[in-house]
């Protein structure tokens, strides 16, 4: 239990003092809370399983592709999942050396809503490891009782590289790397950072940190790539671009799919995964059959969805990967906040951009209403922070098992509608208690 005698604004200068001289992103700040987030015992609890069902998805994400591109689900399924790759990089994913590999790293956002939490996707090359860390230290440090405990993110990174490993950066992800350099400096040697120009230290076991659009500017590809044909390499997160889309979740949510997800889930976890997975469609142009509908949004055509009013429009509509705008919400409009012309425009490049960059459309969940204190940088004093938690827990997947090794919360300001990593949003670790 939380007994410290110091006073909020010492925590502060404590947690501060803790920050690693090198930083832990470039060229980025947040606001400093004395405290962690916290959260009740059955949420973490819920949270402890949501990560075995997680890789219970993927796992069947995985096989679902295998099925279609083997003529035993539909053809339509591969279609969708491939569109916009190079047709090297498709035939490199389907190979048999690593058909079974899934991402090592699950890490949802989550959104915290007023009935629960809702998953808004899914990263499977995500940022925040090394900051989630050091957050877990200081703060435990203080007292608190730390989802994933103290240690939790190193030892879980750790084990799923098998502590001898390199961390390979893009330029594209350059703001993450203080980070994995600071969990390389923990790690005694086990970890090493390189950049696309380095060499590689050990193929055997390399941590894949950067998008797979992005390898034309990776020069050692050819030398991943050759390695991991060899099958004497470990990859992760695999080189499988179809597992990255985030068409998934509508996917997910086909009717024609419905029975292979219940059958490879278990009823019981594919009614959980209703729960917290937002309805999601993809934006096909095809045209329907004249007595059909898009399912959830009751319209014929796609034309009819950009006349929706300003309060139809909870939704959502960003792009499903492979793209450099497919992170950082830089693909994002939010229906409800944006103007008639901007909507409309926002739909036709997303059927426009079908056949090489799907786009995808989702329900829009409002997070709940916190409070979280914070040093004000400004004035130096303690104030709140009344804001939206989006809560990212990472999941390290060793020996088909989950391990939770601590959850990243970002408290953006309540007028802020997409909730993200910002100089005016508090970040913190998760809290039990």
């Amino acid at each position: 239990m939380f007994n410290s005698m110091m006073s909020p604004l010492e925590n502060v200068a404590t947690i501060k003092a803790a920050a690693p001289p090198e930083g832990l992103f470039a060229d980025k700040s947040w606001l400093i809370s004395p405290e962690p987030f916290p959260i009740d015992a059955a949420f973490a609890e819920e949270l402890e399983k949501l990560g075995y069902r997680l890789q219970l998805f993927n796992r069947a994400c995985n096989l679902l592709y295998q099925q279609s591109i083997a003529g035993r689900q539909p053809a339509w399924i591969a279609d969708y999942l491939d569109r916009g790759k190079p047709p090297e990089l498709i035939e490199f994913s389907r190979r048999k050396e690593f058909r079974d590999d899934l991402p090592r790293v699950i890490r949802p956002d989550i959104i915290l809503t007023d009935e629960g939490f809702i998953i808004a996707e899914l990263d499977s090359v995500p940022g925040g490891i090394g900051l989630t860390h050091w957050l877990n230290t200081t703060y435990a440090s203080l007292g608190h009782d730390i989802l994933g405990g103290a240690s939790g993110m190193l030892d879980g990174f750790l084990k799923i590289l098998g502590g001898n490993a390199d961390i390979l950066i893009s330029e594209e992800a350059a703001t993450y790397r203080p980070e994995m350099e600071y969990l390389a400096r923990l790690s005694g040697g086990a970890l090493r950072v390189g950049n696309p120009q380095s060499a590689i230290r050990n193929l055997q076991s390399l941590y894949r940190f950067f998008e797979l659009f992005d390898l034309p500017n990776i020069p050692a590809a050819a030398a991943i790539f050759d390695a991991a044909a060899a099958g004497g390499a470990s990859i992760t997160p695999p080189i499988k671009p179809y597992l990255e889309e985030k068409l998934w979740f509508a996917l997910f949510w086909m009717r024609p799919l419905r029975e292979f997800w219940r059958r490879e889930l278990s009823e019981r976890h594919f009614l959980k995964l209703q729960q917290v997975i937002p309805y999601t469609w993809i934006l096909d142009p095809t045209p329907l059959p004249q007595h059909a509908v898009i399912p959830g949004l009751d319209v014929h055509d796609w034309s009819e969805v950009m006349r929706f009013s300003q309060k139809q429009r909870d939704l959502i509509l960003k792009i499903s990967g492979f793209s450099e705008i497919g992170w950082g919400s830089r693909s994002v409009t939010l229906g409800s906040d944006a103007p008639q012309a901007e909507w409309q425009a926002a739909i036709q490049r997303g059927l426009d951009e079908f056949p090489h960059h799907p786009w995808i459309l989702q329900r829009f969940h409002k997070g709940r209403i916190v409070e979280q204190p914070y040093r004000d940088p400004v004035t130096g004093a303690m104030a709140s922070l009344r804001g939206r938690v989006r809560l990212c827990p990472y999941y390290f997947v060793h020996d088909n098992r989950t391990h939770l090794g601590g959850a990243l919360a970002t408290v953006a300001p309540a007028d802020k509608k997409l909730l993200h990593g910002m100089k005016d949003a508090i970040l913190t670790p998760t809290a039990v208690g």
